[in-house]
């Protein structure tokens, strides 16, 4: 269910058959999608659905659960989305009205209602419904754009890193191991001169998603910086990622890349490591993988070799040719 959607349905609750009935004609007069209830048990149970209206007016006194206990229990659910509620009440005196705003309330209507001051007092939810909702999206753009390459639309170099953090201190905790792979597209220099970096951008696209249909749900894939890519392996030894640094190897070789300049074939050279011992150096591993990817390029690229942790790490800079 779409936003625009969600703020056009709306709960009623209220005992009062008469009232109840006016209100439904009202609104679906207004074009609401209504669904009308008669004690505050049965709206509790709609207000815990996933697919909550956004809008609801509740009645302050009927049975099961009274209206402003309903808004003081959906105002402590803060992971889930806000449902604004406007209370309707006989009630008139300004300690009364107070208690219902300090429970959570919205707004308040007076009965017997005006159908024009509660339709003015919809349009406001609405409205603030869908500035909220907009603020929340911006927010999840702004976090999105923080934490994602903004080329390949996989995590950076930061979160990336993040996550190899993350299985390192889980293997202090259970002692499972974790591979670290590097890989690094081959001769992608080339690429960009001849065709172009937005061709490149493409390349780096694709070859991200078929690196990410390789792995399980689990495993991390993040761009490192450049051509070059990290992936994080959970729970898996030397062997475990070695086979999953091949496919992904073979699913970048397997067929040309598709651009606006053409076919272009591209490989990748892939450098695995493994950290086998809680407690191993982080820095180590991906010093480790960097290696066994420099090994990669200098034997003549587009295949995978392997360094452990008992293997010297050499030096030495990974051409992009």
């Amino acid at each position: 269910m779409g936003e625009a959607t969600a703020n056009k349905t709306i709960l009623i609750a209220d005992d009062d058959l008469v009232s109840r009935r006016l209100l439904e004609k009202f609104l679906i007069k207004w074009n609401y999608d209504v669904t009308a209830v008669s004690d505050g048990t049965a709206a509790l149970r709609i207000l815990d659905r996933d697919d909550t209206p956004r809008l609801a007016i509740l009645d302050w006194m009927m049975p099961g659960t009274e209206g402003v206990q309903i808004c003081r229990i959906i105002r402590e659910r803060v992971d889930r989305p806000y449902i604004y509620v406007i209370l309707l009440t006989g009630k008139t005196e300004k300690q009364d009205l107070l208690k219902a705003l300090q429970s959570g309330a919205d707004d308040f209507l007076s009965k017997p209602f005006d159908a024009q001051e509660l339709q003015a007092r919809l349009h406001v939810g609405r409205r603030i419904l869908d500035l909220q909702d907009g603020l929340i999206a911006a927010k999840e753009e702004l976090r999105f754009r923080a934490t994602h390459d903004s080329v390949t639309g996989i995590y950076n170099r930061a979160m990336v890193l993040d996550a190899m953090n993350r299985e390192h201190a889980r293997q202090i905790r259970d002692g499972n191991p974790f591979g670290v792979i590097l890989a690094d597209l081959d001769h992608f220099k080339s690429i960009n001169d001849n065709h172009g970096h937005l061709c490149g951008d493409e390349v780096l696209k694709e070859a991200a998603r078929r690196m990410r249909a390789c792995i399980r749900p689990y495993d991390v894939v993040g761009r490192y910086g450049g051509e070059e890519f990290l992936i994080v392996v959970a729970r898996a030894d030397e062997a475990v990622t070695l086979r999953l640094a091949e496919r992904m190897r073979k699913a970048i070789d397997s067929t040309p890349f598709v651009s606006d300049a053409g076919l272009i074939t591209v490989t990748a050279s892939f450098g695995v490591t493994a950290s086998l011992e809680p407690g191993s150096d982080k820095k180590m591993l991906v010093q480790l993988a960097d290696e066994a990817l420099y090994r990669a390029k200098r034997n003549g690229r587009n295949q995978c070799e392997i360094s452990r942790s008992n293997d010297p790490v050499a030096s030495g800079s990974i051409s992009s040719d």
